[in-house]
């Protein structure tokens, strides 16, 4: 048997809301890129990537919260609750390879330092972190179901990065010191690479068919048992089709 944690309504409202956010996110990350190129500052570039990365995952968030309310079918009995898992895979490897690539970027900033424009590092970040704000606010209105709790995430990431691209700016503008721009560059990279290897945990655990977190099995077959006319359960499994939907079978024996 199988549950709904949510109802087809609860979907369409997080959808709207993931989607709202998604333009705001999308619309500023383009804009963080030309400001880092104008800058050349890797800070901002950095935290662009995060923001790209966060449009990506509100964007599949958003396309899992739709493609999850079409019905089962023959072909796919358990509906298509598994691409949301599928989708956040995706995701991951990618933000992944953006960690990689700021922290080789980085280090290649520390052994050859360059010319950073911190006035516009400044303007831009700071934007950017009214931004996060405003999507913030917007995810924290509707209702906290994994998807949007993810995407709050993500941007709670977002505000961090800004406030150390505006930070190296700041910095810069005052002293000149070129060397804090990659080492806070590497500061964003670290939020990226926690947050990724976390969603990888829980995404391989779906895939790999793992017991949810929140399922006690020995408390469950007692629960069971403890039905009327049941005796005992036997080969409990329980497994999650995504992050809200989750699936059990048991051999059931009755008096």
């Amino acid at each position: 048997m199988s549950e709904h944690d949510h109802s087809g309504h609860s979907h369409s409202g997080s959808t709207k809301l993931l989607i709202v956010s998604l333009v705001f996110t999308s619309a500023y990350a383009g804009v963080e890129v030309a400001g880092g190129l104008w800058a050349n500052s890797l800070a901002l570039i950095a935290d662009a990537g995060h923001m790209i990365t966060d449009s990506l995952s509100l964007g599949i968030g958003a396309f899992a919260a739709w493609l999850s309310q079409r019905r089962a079918s023959r072909t796919h009995t358990y509906g298509f609750a598994r691409a949301e898992v599928i989708g956040a895979l995706v995701n991951v490897l990618f933000m992944l390879g953006i960690v990689v690539w700021i922290v080789f970027a980085a280090f290649e900033r520390l052994a050859n330092p360059q010319e950073v424009g911190g006035t516009t590092v400044m303007i831009v970040a700071f934007i950017g972190l009214l931004v996060n704000v405003a999507v913030a606010w917007i995810l924290m209105r509707g209702e906290k179901n994994m998807n949007v709790r993810a995407a709050l995430l993500h941007v709670m990431g977002d505000l961090a990065g800004s406030v150390a691209a505006l930070l190296a700016g700041l910095v810069i503008y005052l002293t000149g010191w070129l060397p804090i721009d990659p080492l806070l560059s590497l500061f964003i990279s670290l939020l990226i690479g926690f947050a990724s290897v976390n969603v990888l945990r829980d995404v391989l655990r779906v895939l790999m068919e793992g017991t949810p977190s929140h399922i006690d099995i020995d408390k469950l077959k007692r629960a069971i048992a403890e039905v009327d006319g049941v005796v005992e359960a036997h080969h409990v499994h329980v497994w999650s089709l995504s992050s809200s939907r989750h699936a059990l079978s048991a051999q059931i024996k009755l008096d």
